[in-house]
């Protein structure tokens, strides 16, 4: 027999916990495609979203850490938001991939030559039969 339940632990400060230690407690953090005016009232919501943007490249990241936030810029900080930004970037140029190789597909089973298909996914022909080869069923 087991019991599994959240315990609080006290890591920077204290704060007496009114809530409920068997319950999970979710803080939602609303982060829009746009960077919101730095205000001070709302700095941890502006770096986060500063730190998640997907419009900011790294070096406008740490830009804005280093002068705003005035958060020296190590190796390890660099290191850091360099290894999340190309996770982030990675994990579109996937879903892309995934998307017009969804769309070659489909294309493909309704009977669209591979030149018809190329041209409208903006691909090669070697490409287009590659991501076909791939995706067909293989027939016993």
């Amino acid at each position: 027999m087991a019991y599994v339940h959240l315990a609080k632990d006290d890591l920077l400060g204290f704060y007496p916990w009114k809530g409920r230690l068997d319950l999970l407690n979710i803080v939602l953090i609303g982060i829009s495609n746009e960077l919101p005016e730095h205000d001070e009232r709302y700095e941890l919501h502006h770096l986060l979203s500063t730190l998640l943007s997907m419009k900011l490249n790294v070096d406008e990241k740490l830009g804005i850490i280093k002068t705003k936030y005035s958060i020296p810029l190590d190796d390890k900080i660099r290191e850091d938001v360099s290894a999340m930004c190309n996770l982030s970037q990675g994990i579109r140029e996937e879903a892309t991939d995934n998307a017009i190789a969804g769309v070659i597909m489909n294309m493909h089973k309704k009977g669209y030559t591979l030149e018809q298909i190329a041209e409208c996914v903006e691909k090669t022909i070697d490409e287009v039969e590659t991501v076909i080869k791939k995706r067909e069923p293989i027939l016993v």
